[in-house]
């Protein structure tokens, strides 16, 4: 975890500011607390198998230079002669006389009794393994630093110690190697060499040099709090600062997450620069993007704190409430403020739970669930189970363990935080739980297991679940669209300071009732000629023309449950029935004298509606009335017109008999 956190923060040093202008060197004079926290970066980058294996490399297949090497042999036992040779016979003095008996004697009648070669060596001294060799000194000397200032503070010698010392010597195995004492001091670092940036080896050295340089001067004050003054390792929050950057790299895969943003988790501090991350420190990324044609926004948070607020405001209804990591997602056309008070923004919170080892304590099956029963009620066998449970649980939860009581606060953050569609633990483990509400993915409920280790166990079952949640938003057919606009729609006014206890249908054939407010009645008038033809045929029938014709009804009325009818000078009635056809038919005047009308039908067209009375066991009785002068503001011939209201409006204008 350390040496992916490491990565990440000398990536976000690098964005913060260009290695042009790194210093490259490391501050010696830091406090040892600092120092140690800063050991542990440093050791999870030059502790790791890809660095060994990285030297090991370079070892055995060092790159290698040809040397030019001059070298004084006597001239009889010079090789092949060249013109350099030749140069040197005729004007190098310290010469011998040659006796006069040879051949060459008349040309010339002495040489030199040495000659100067130039030869061709491979060696290793170039300026690549010059800068291994330094990198190694480097590392090696930051462990003796360490293990001096630990030794200045007391004869203690706390576990970080023994590590800081087990490294210097490894460094100093590296540094014993033949090859590294033929290799000279650098004079020159060579960043831009194609060997330090592409061979094998060199460039992991490379890499963990730059990094080391960096993270040696990374200052991260959540770890300050002594918890590596004596060796200490608070596994549990590295995992949490190590999840937080596994869903930022999710994250930004997805949305368009601005770089300065990021690299404002870095900023200036009075002793280097300062890494932004902190239990209990709001932190706050934002971005957005177009996912199937729907414009999306985004807030990633770290550590968000969602106080007690009213409807229709943002933030929890019952206390406050602090998930690790929450990610807001809404329509962009909105603001944020716009999207929480109209249901539109949807919030997914994840904790980061170390300590959890499988999800056996997290989620029990349906046969154990009846463990939290009351033990009165089971048999002894069971009540000695209930109460090994109990008793196990409690002291689980006093010694930190977090198992099922994780569960619960996702509940809780499900439940009491408004517009919550999903809380997940995220966990070391090795199974997923993805428990669903309804039909979709969210709203919901689980957990993730998310390993810190090379293979990144977990990873890509996390990012494709985050996809998945964003499929789900951009459907706009989707029910969970559908329930948050309902949820909206009923709470968007406070309700009316009007109850209503009468007896009503429960049923509309195999389902519920609807709601008062979505139950229309139409409210009907007829003429006393029509009214015996209404009750022998169960039939009505409304005129369609321009005056007061179709283009005059709505849903309400075309969808109409009951009807309420009234006759002349009748304007109080209790004449009410149930219409049974789905929505009315449309027919001809001569179709309507067929069925035996009364009149002659002066229109070409009508809606006609099935209807039959209403039983005492659906509604209060034939006692109740129900005044349609409260239903709508009008007079004399507008009460004719046939319009619509809702159950709720009618059982408003009641009228209390004696």
């Amino acid at each position: 975890m350390l040496e992916e956190i490491t990565a990440y923060s000398t990536d976000l040093l690098m964005m913060h500011s260009s290695p042009i202008t790194q210093r490259f060197t490391v501050d010696h004079t830091i406090p040892s607390t600092t120092l140690y926290q800063r050991f542990a970066f440093v050791k999870s980058i030059v502790d790791s198998n890809e660095f060994r294996n990285a030297i090991h490399r370079i070892v055995a297949m060092p790159v290698t230079v040809w040397k030019h090497q001059i070298e004084e042999h006597d001239i009889r036992r010079v090789g092949r002669i060249g013109s350099s040779q030749l140069r040197q016979i005729a004007s190098r003095t310290d010469r011998t006389r040659i006796p006069e008996g040879y051949t060459t004697f008349s040309k010339f009648q002495s040489v030199p009794t040495s000659l100067t070669t130039i030869q061709k060596v491979d060696t290793v001294d170039n300026p690549e393994n010059r800068f291994v060799k330094y990198a190694l000194q480097t590392f090696q000397h930051f462990c003796t630093l360490v293990c001096e200032i630990i030794r200045k503070n007391g004869d203690a010698r706390p576990p970080i110690y023994f590590e800081a010392e087990a490294l210097e010597k490894r460094f100093g195995e590296y540094l014993s190697h033949s090859i590294f004492r033929e290799i000279s001091k650098p004079q020159t670092i060579p960043l831009n060499s194609p060997i330090l940036q592409r061979k094998e080896g060199y460039r992991e050295v490379l890499r963990v040099w730059l990094m080391f340089d960096l993270a040696a001067k990374l200052c991260w004050n959540a770890l300050d709090n002594d918890q590596y003054h004596a060796g200490k390792r608070d596994v549990a929050t590295l995992y949490e600062y190590w999840v937080f950057f596994k869903l930022l790299d999710v994250l930004k895969e997805i949305f368009s997450i601005e770089p300065k943003q990021i690299g404002q988790l870095i900023q200036p501090s009075s002793d280097g620069l300062g890494l932004q991350l902190r239990q209990g420190r709001h932190v706050v990324l934002s971005g957005n993007s177009t996912i199937n044609g729907r414009n999306l926004s985004i807030c990633f948070h770290y550590n968000r704190v969602f106080g007690k607020s009213k409807y229709p405001n943002r933030g929890s209804w019952s206390q406050e409430m602090r998930p690790d990591y929450s990610v807001s997602i809404w329509p962009s056309e909105f603001s944020e403020n716009e999207a929480e008070n109209q249901e539109l923004i949807v919030h997914i919170h994840f904790d980061a739970k170390y300590k959890v080892e499988s999800l056996k304590y997290l989620f029990e099956s349906e046969e154990s669930s009846s463990s939290t029963e009351d033990p009165n009620s089971l048999s002894e066998y069971d009540q000695v189970n209930w109460q090994e449970f109990t008793d196990k649980e409690r002291a689980e939860q006093k010694e930190g363990i977090y198992k099922r009581v994780d569960l619960l606060k996702m509940h809780a953050y499900k439940d009491a935080i408004r517009r919550t569609a999903g809380a997940y633990i995220l966990y070391p483990g090795s199974k997923s739980l993805k428990c669903r509400s309804f039909h979709e993915i969210i709203p919901g409920l689980g957990a993730f297991p998310l390993s810190p280790s090379n293979s990144n166990s977990g990873f890509a079952e996390l990012r494709q679940f985050i996809l998945d949640v964003i499929q789900n938003l951009t459907n706009r057919a989707s029910q969970r669209e559908e329930l948050s606009f309902y949820t909206f729609d009923v709470n968007r006014e406070k309700p009316e300071n009007f109850a209503v206890h009468d007896r009503l249908p429960e049923k509309q054939g195999l389902y519920r009732s609807e709601p008062l407010k979505k139950t229309y009645v139409l409210i009907g008038y007829y003429r006393q000629e029509q009214f015996e033809w209404i009750k022998k045929t169960g039939l009505y029938n409304i005129r369609i023309d321009k005056e007061g014709g179709l283009e005059k009804y709505g849903p309400a009325e075309t969808g109409a449950k009951y009807l309420l009818l009234h006759g002349p000078n009748n304007l109080v009635t209790n004449n009410l029935w149930k219409i049974t056809s789905p929505t009315p038919i449309l027919i001809s005047k001569e179709e309507l004298i067929e069925k035996g009308y009364p009149t002659d039908p002066t229109r070409d067209f009508y809606l006609v509606y099935t209807i039959e009375p209403t039983y005492t066991h659906e509604f209060d009785g034939d006692g109740d009335f129900w005044d349609i002068r409260n239903l709508r503001k009008t007079s004399g011939y507008g009460y004719v017109k046939p319009f619509a209201v809702s159950l709720l409006e009618l059982l408003k204008a009641k009228v209390e008999t004696t």
